[in-house]
């Protein structure tokens, strides 16, 4: 009878400094949801909140940044040092399932989510608001987020608005909905026995 495939630790830990911001992420793949979240901008905090809670990752996010200024390099670089995160915790990739989908219903709002853990980072997005603030954040800079995880943890994800109106509905659907395509995504399938989910042998952070 062959030995069972024993995951490996699957942690990530970045710690980034800039004149614009000062971010400690450390989270674990395998994790039950938990989460100490602090960026300075409540509403952001409320998401990253979800998409721990729901991607069962285990997440420490705390960033300083010069939010005297806007909110922008706060949230880039956020969404940057998550990106790195995941990646470093992926390492080869050996034996996860790679893709991960969901419909995210909340209320009147439906979205959809697909990535793939590609390596080649892209981002689809379809999906708006109308009105330019929740809370205090800019309601612009929700799809940046995505796009500097994707780019950093190298994710081919869409995200596709079907319909809604209340933005804090749209807004947390799609990060419910991320969360919940990236739990399947990252899981490991034992079936697999370790072996990474392509054919070309790898998974490398600059694509397969």
């Amino acid at each position: 009878m062959p030995a069972l495939y024993t995951v490996p630790m699957r942690q990530g830990l970045i710690e980034r400094k800039t004149k614009e911001t000062d971010i400690f992420i450390e989270l674990n793949l395998d994790g039950t949801g938990d989460y100490e979240v602090s960026t300075g901008i409540g509403f952001l905090d409320h998401m990253i909140e979800q998409f721990a809670r729901h991607s069962l990752i285990d997440l420490i996010c705390k960033i300083k940044g010069d939010l005297h200024i806007d909110q922008h390099h706060t949230t880039e670089d956020c969404g940057i040092a998550i990106g790195q995160a995941i990646d470093q915790a992926l390492g080869d990739k050996a034996g996860i399932m790679r893709y991960g989908s969901a419909y995210s219903p909340m209320d009147e709002t439906l979205s959809r989510v697909a990535v793939d853990i590609s390596g080649r980072p892209f981002l689809v997005w379809n999906a708006a608001f109308s009105q330019p603030r929740l809370g205090e954040m800019d309601t612009e800079l929700f799809d940046h987020w995505f796009h500097s995880v994707a780019d950093n943890a190298g994710l081919t994800l869409h995200i596709d608005l079907i319909h809604g109106r209340n933005n804090h509905h749209i807004a947390e659907s799609i990060f419910k909905g991320f969360a919940r395509a990236m739990r399947q995504a990252i899981a490991i399938d034992a079936r697999k026995q370790g072996a990474v989910p392509s054919t070309k042998g790898m998974l490398a952070s600059k694509g397969a």
